[in-house]
Order: structure tokens, then C-alpha cells, then sequence
């Protein structure tokens, strides 16, 4: 009873005796069923699930879920049916154990197959009962905190897989505190000498930052007590993982991170949220351009909080976060503390519960048994990867939708027939293209026509499962005599200028043969309903399909950031020069290749009336920091001493190169100064064209196109 004593202690603060009694009651089941039973470490088997249930008492989750913890190891080592589980206590904590069982017991080909069946398992009966994923989660956490006894090969596979599907997951369902250790717990495993050094020299860099700390704590209690503002004041440094994740991002060294601090306010109503924040900008100088309100706009997970960023009197950076204590608990807890079987749940609660539960359902729903379950795993792993956005309908609701999402999928997050309808979009009551990339704040309005039909060519562009598998499912059930001569389209526009007649006819019967079609109709078919890509297939019929795996994986060969271009010819229109992050459009150039062009450019005003001619491209995100590209700006500057100085200046601390400069007097001391410049990607120019304006003198900085 000595394992069972730290348990039993947390769950009498908050169940009633025969509740308790019930947990230790399933506590004596699994101590039975694990009998004798050894961990990788040596210790007893037992103490495994008690750690899980400890982890989700600390949560003050229900006496079932505690019990199904416990136990949720019975069905999947034991000889224990499911029947038998039931009957001993109940069929709800059966059901949940159950939910959490690997489908080990089956025959798979590989361990990814394998995989990709537990997750799809796990996620139906998540979407039905969310303390399956609670379960799980407190489960992987206890495993990841227990991996150094498994071999190094194990640990790294369970690590990345954590890294990859649970610590999203957790993100997703708001429970922070189990997102950040799963983040640092597989960080450590995954790149365990990266990890001890950067813990070392936070250990050493520590120093007196627990004074720093507590001296910020100090100011700021003081100015909200000035102000007779109850409120609690917590300062911490960065987790771990969150300062390598900004080293890398930024590029920068350890120091350059390390003045970054995060303090928590917590107050007792929303109003009070909204006085701190104009207290503490009056305290310190704020960065606005790092302000984020998650009240008036609340993440998908239900998360809600002021975010700011100040500069102390001593010039170091904070983060301040401001939040009552509602919000506090939904953000250490997410999901878990608003939970639907408490009998005090708030509507509003349940609500967000809801849209949660939506989100998930909307990963399997559309699938059937012929999905194949690794594509489903990668589409998976994709959709909890992203960011959100928010953005609305014209009724005022708010729609969340992962970054990069477009009209199309705000069309089948409203309704499947409206997305099917669709045929055009306003986003801020002005006409858009249905591949343009939405931003939050944004007000969208589908137009619908009774005669539309989802396009495969939407498949390049959707950014949800649920968009994407409605589109394959309605492609599904059209016939073959009009998937064919579609899938033929999309193929030639794949092929560039390449004929088909100019394949030869060994790489044509080996891409059927590969993906076992009798003839190369089917073939076609597979493209026109969506189920193959042509851009995939047409590389692959040209016979380089090896040098393209290869190239994924040395990216100095890649040639573009276009998606799915990497051996295709790429030219980027001069008459509109392109850059990552502008929506695109491209068309077919003898002797050019795939010609990029924005949407917006003069030269192909009108393409959408044009489709079999123009093909629908997209920025590879991933690749997005790693070419440079030229553009032009427009500056219009009052000739001062050293203003081009200054201006250069700029540009060069910016890491980008001036590669022409051309200057018009428009009148008495104005000038017009066009220059074309190198840089990575919109966001880098922004910057660049942000700074400039800043500058004495300076009148308009625009970017220009030549004509």
C-alpha cells in the first residue's frame, strides 16, 4: 500500500469516500493483474500506472478516469477481458480502458502500419471520450520520464513519435504544463548533447536571475497596489526547449536569448485584465508589435490571455501575460479543467469542450477502411503541426483554422455541401482567389453556385484533413469517364512541356506496375479522383523519382521552395519577382520551365478563367528561409546629408545585398530612389521596408514592379 499512499492522499482532497474507494478498489485489481511484473528498470510494474493516475489527480480528474488509469494496462497485458473489466466495475471505465489499449494483438506489416492503426484507434475514441487522450498523455509522460532505461535506438524512436503526435496533441487540448515537459523530455532524448550543454550553461548563466526575477515581481506588485489591483505576480525563465527553439529559429547564440523572461498576472475579473495591461505599459515601455489579445480572440484550445512584451528600466526583454483565474487554470490544465462531467460546468465550458472534440472528429471522420493509415498518420502529424488563425464569417463568428488555410478551407469548416459549392470567395467584402492564404482578423463570405463541383486541383492548396478528404471522397464517386480525361489534364500540365507521347513507354508501365494498375487509365483515374498527385506522378514518369528522394535530404540540390518543383525547371516572373509568401500562380514556358508569377501581376490578370493553361503552385514553408530572391523597391526620400548612408546601413544589418540602384529627382530636393535588392522571403523585405521608413526624410517605401 506504500505505492498506492501519495495517490490515495491527492484524490481525498477532492472525491467523496466511496469514490475513493472505487479507485482503490481498481488500484488492488491492477496490483493483481501486474503481479510479479517487471519494468525495464527493475521495479515493479505497478508503480507505472500510479504514476499515470498521480499525474491526472493533479488534475482533479473523476474517480473513473483515476480507476481507468490504474487499470489501463489489464486489457493489453493481461489475459483480462473486456467483459470481465466491465462487470468488476463499470462499462464507462472498460470503455475508457479499451480506448487506450494498443492494437498490438493484431498482425501488421511494419511498425509504421502499427503505429499509424494505434493512432488512428486512439483518436475515434478520443473524439468520443476526451479522457482516453488524458490517459494516454499522462501515460506517455511517465514513459518519457522513465526512457533512460530503454536502449538508445528505442528511445529515440518513442521520443520522436512523442515529439511529433503527443506533445501537439497536448498543445491542442491546452494542457501546457504536460506540453512543455513532453518538449523538453524528447528533446533530451532526441539530442541528448545539445541538451546537457544548453542546461549546463543555463545553470551557469543562472546566476542572480532569481533576483532579476523577483526584482520585476517586486515593481510590478508594487504599481498594481498603487493602483489598489489585487492581483498574483509570478515570474520564471524560458523552458529549455523554448530557448533552443528560439536559438534556432533566430540563429542567434545562447546569450542572445537568455534576457528573455516570462511573468504571469493573475486577477480576479476580465475587466481588471484589460487595467493591468494599460498599468504595465505605463511601467514599461511595450513592444507593440508583440501584443496579442487571446481574450477577444481565444485560441482553438480554448486558451485565453493578454500577451505583451516590455523593456525594463535595465533594457531586458519580458513577456507579461495577464490572465484571471479562470483562464489561469484553462491554461495549465486546457481541456481538463472545464471537464463535462463536473456538474459545475459553465456552458461556455462545454462549449469550448465542443469545438475541441470537433477539431479531432474531423481528423478520422471522413476516413474509410481503405485509407491507407500511414497517409493518415502524415496528414495527422501535418494538421497538429500547424499555428492557428482566427478569422470570421460576416454573421461576427469566429472560425479557427491552422496558418496557411484558405477560402477552401473555410468553406468546409462551415459546411461540407458549402465547401463542395463553392466557387469563389470575399475576404473583406473584396473578390479572392479560393488558393489565397487567410490571416487572422480577416472576414471571409463563400459564394456558392448550385453547378460546382469540388477540383482536384484544390488538393494543392487545402491545409485541413477535413477539406482535403472531403475533396477526395466526393472525386471518390465520379466515374471513370470523367476522372480520365480530368487526371489526363492534370497530368499534362504536371509534364510541363513534355509530351506524353515523349515518355517512354518503360517508365510508364513501371509507375503503373508500381502502384499495381492493370493499364495506365487507371492510372489517370487515380489522379482525377484525387488519390495520386500529378505533379508526383509526371516526375516519376520522367525517371527521376530517385534523385528527388535524394534531394530531400541535401537540401543544397534543391533547386526552388516551390512545393513538389524540386527537379522541375523554375523561372520567377521579373515582371512582378516573386517571393516566398506571396500567393503564386505559375504557368508552362518553353525553354523557362514552370514560370512563377503573383496572382496579382498584370501579365496574368484573368487566369482563373484560363485553368487549363495556368497551374496552382504553393511555397514550400519548409524551405522558405533557404534561397534568395530579388525585388524592387520604391523609396521616395528629401535629399539629406548621408540619407542613402543611413539607408544602406539598413539594408546591410539586415542581411540583404543591393544589387541595383537607380535615382530621379521628382522635384526641388525629392527623389525617387528604385532599388533592387536580395532577400529570403515577404517577411524579410517587410522588415527591411519597416526600418526604412523609420528614417528621417523618408515619404513612401513601396514595393515596385517593372512594367
Amino acid at each position: 500500500m506504500s505505492i498506492f499512499k501519495t495517490l490515495k492522499a491527492s484524490i481525498h482532497t477532492y472525491m467523496t469516500e466511496e469514490q475513493c474507494a472505487f479507485v482503490e478498489r481498481a488500484y488492488h485489481y491492477a496490483y493483481a493483474a501486474h503481479d510479479g511484473v517487471k519494468r525495464a528498470s527493475g521495479e515493479p510494474y505497478i508503480t507505472h500506472p500510479v504514476a499515470v493516475a498521480e499525474i491526472l489527480a493533479d488534475m482533479k480528474l473523476d474517480y473513473e478516469a483515476i480507476s481507468a488509469a490504474l487499470m489501463h494496462d489489464v486489457l493489453e497485458d493481461t489475459d483480462t477481458t473486456h467483459q470481465e473489466l466491465s462487470d468488476a466495475f463499470t462499462p464507462s471505465v472498460a470503455q475508457l480502458v479499451e480506448g487506450v489499449t494498443k492494437l498490438d494483438k493484431f498482425n501488421f506489416e511494419n511498425r509504421e502500419q502499427a503505429q499509424a492503426e494505434n493512432i488512428r484507434k486512439m483518436l475515434i475514441a478520443m473524439s468520443k471520450d476526451f479522457r482516453v487522450m488524458l490517459i494516454k498523455l499522462a501515460d506517455r509522460v511517465h514513459n518519457m520520464r522513465t526512457l533512460d532505461s530503454l536502449r538508445l535506438d528505442k528511445r529515440q524512436r518513442i521520443a520522436q513519435e512523442t515529439f511529433e503526435i503527443f506533445t501537439p496533441i497536448a498543445n491542442q487540448l491546452g494542457l501546457h504544463h504536460l506540453k512543455n515537459e513532453l518538449e523538453e523530455l524528447s528533446f533530451k532524448a532526441r539530442n541528448s548533447a545539445r541538451y546537457h550543454v544548453l542546461k549546463d550553461a543555463i545553470t551557469k548563466a543562472r546566476g542572480n536571475r532569481k533576483d532579476f526575477i523577483q526584482s520585476i515581481c517586486d515593481e510590478i506588485s508594487t504599481k498594481l497596489d498603487s493602483m489598489s489591483i489585487e492581483a498574483q505576480v509570478l515570474g520564471r525563465e524560458k523552458h529549455l526547449y523554448s530557448l533552443y527553439r528560439k536559438m534556432r529559429k533566430k540563429g542567434c547564440q545562447f546569450h542572445d536569448v537568455m534576457d528573455v523572461y516570462a511573468f504571469r498576472i493573475i486577477v480576479k475579473d476580465l475587466d481588471t485584465c484589460y487595467r493591468v495591461l494599460g498599468q504595465m505599459h505605463h511601467l514599461y515601455q511595450p513592444k507593440i508589435e508583440y501584443f496579442e489579445d487571446y481574450i477577444a480572440l481565444p485560441k482553438s484550445n480554448s486558451y485565453q490571455s493578454l500577451h505583451t512584451t516590455l523593456i525594463t528600466h535595465q533594457g531586458v526583454n519580458i513577456e507579461i501575460q495577464i490572465r484571471t483565474e479562470d483562464m489561469d487554470a484553462v491554461a495549465k490544465y486546457g481541456i481538463a479543467a472545464h471537464w463535462s462531467y463536473k456538474e459545475s460546468a459553465q456552458s461556455s465550458n462545454i462549449a469550448a469542450q465542443l469545438q475541441t472534440r470537433n477539431w479531432f472528429q474531423g481528423l478520422t471522420e471522413q476516413e474509410d477502411s481503405n485509407t491507407n493509415s500511414i497517409v493518415l498518420l502524415e496528414n495527422i502529424k501535418q494538421e497538429l503541426g500547424k499555428n492557428d488563425i482566427h478569422v470570421l464569417t460576416p454573421q461576427g463568428k469566429i472560425i479557427v483554422l491552422p496558418a496557411f488555410a484558405t477560402p477552401v478551407d473555410f468553406a468546409y469548416a462551415l459546411h461540407t455541401k458549402i465547401g463542395h459549392c463553392c466557387i469563389g470567395a470575399k475576404v473583406d467584402n473584396e473578390y479572392s482567389l479560393l488558393s489565397q492564404k487567410l490571416e487572422s482578423g480577416q472576414t471571409i463570405e463563400i459564394i456558392t453556385g448550385k453547378k460546382q463541383n469540388p477540383s482536384p486541383e484544390w488538393l494543392n492548396f487545402a491545409a485541413t484533413h477535413r477539406a482535403r478528404n472531403s475533396i477526395r471522397n466526393y472525386l471518390k464517386q465520379l466515374p471513370e469517364s470523367t476522372t480520365v480525361p480530368l487526371g489526363r489534364r492534370l497530368l499534362k500540365q504536371a509534364l510541363n512541356s513534355t509530351n506524353l507521347t515523349d515518355i517512354a513507354q518503360e517508365n510508364i508501365d513501371k509507375v503503373v506496375g508500381d502502384h499495381h494498375f492493370e493499364n495506365f487509365n487507371q492510372l489517370l483515374n487515380e489522379i482525377g479522383n484525387g488519390k495520386l498527385l500529378s505533379i508526383v506522378i509526371a516526375r516519376r514518369l520522367r525517371g527521376n523519382a530517385d534523385e528527388l528522394t535524394e534531394s530531400q535530404h541535401k537540401q543544397k540540390i534543391r533547386q526552388s521552395a516551390i512545393k513538389g518543383a524540386e527537379d522541375i525547371m523554375i523561372s520567377y516572373a521579373n515582371c512582378c519577382k516573386p517571393l516566398p509568401g506571396d500567393p503564386i500562380v505559375a504557368h508552362t514556358s518553353s525553354g523557362k520551365g514552370l514560370v512563377v508569377h503573383v496572382k496579382n501581376c498584370h501579365n496574368v490578370v484573368g487566369f482563373e478563367s484560363e485553368l487549363d493553361k495556368y497551374i496552382a503552385v504553393e511555397w514550400d514553408m519548409n524551405f522558405m528561409n533557404q534561397y534568395e530572391y530579388s525585388s524592387d523597391l520604391n523609396i521616395q526620400m528629401v535629399n539629406h546629408k548621408a540619407g542613402l548612408a543611413k539607408m544602406f546601413n539598413i539594408i546591410a544589418k539586415s542581411n540583404a545585398n543591393v544589387l541595383d540602384l537607380r535615382t530621379t529627382e521628382v522635384s526641388n530636393q525629392l527623389y525617387s530612389i528604385n532599388v533592387t535588392l536580395t532577400v529570403i522571403n515577404r517577411v524579410h523585405l517587410s522588415r527591411i521596408m519597416r526600418q526604412i521608413k523609420k528614417l528621417p526624410g523618408i515619404k513612401s517605401v513601396k514595393r515596385s514592379n517593372k512594367k
